[in-house]
């Protein structure tokens, strides 16, 4: 963790995403849906492609949140909406960048808001993280 200044800003930090990665989280989680491995599925029901499962996008943003607070002890809340898909078209490694700022700041602990956006788009909506100070 670093300057806890109200406003400032925290560098960001870009994970990037492709088809392997889905499938080795398909297999991590349980979640096998095809519609983040199988492309001909994921257009049958409307999506562009596959998708990336929206738990790994929050997750590679508790990462980051985590790797910022120093410790996952540290980190007291974390909550997003999600608001659009991360699309991982075939033999293509798509950028997740994650930023954040600090929002508030008190004796014990920081509100971080957290952006969350692939290919321009904001895929996380309402993203904050408390981290304690103490």
């Amino acid at each position: 963790m670093r300057e806890v200044a109200l406003g400032t800003v925290i560098p960001s930090q870009s994970y990037f995403i492709n088809r392997q990665t889905l499938i080795d989280y398909a297999n991590a989680s349980g979640d096998q849906n095809p519609i983040h491995q199988n492309e001909e599925f994921a257009k049958s029901v409307g999506l562009p492609d596959v998708i990336a499962h929206g738990m790994l996008t929050m997750a590679l943003a508790g990462r980051y949140v985590t790797q910022w607070a120093g410790s996952t002890a540290k980190v007291k809340e974390f909550s997003a909406r999600f608001t659009k898909p991360v699309v991982v078209p075939a033999g293509v490694d798509v950028e997740l960048k994650i930023s954040a700022v600090i929002d508030e700041v008190t004796a014990r602990s920081v509100v971080l808001d957290i952006t969350a956006e692939c290919a321009g788009i904001k895929v996380l909506g309402m993203a904050k993280a408390t981290i304690a100070l103490l």
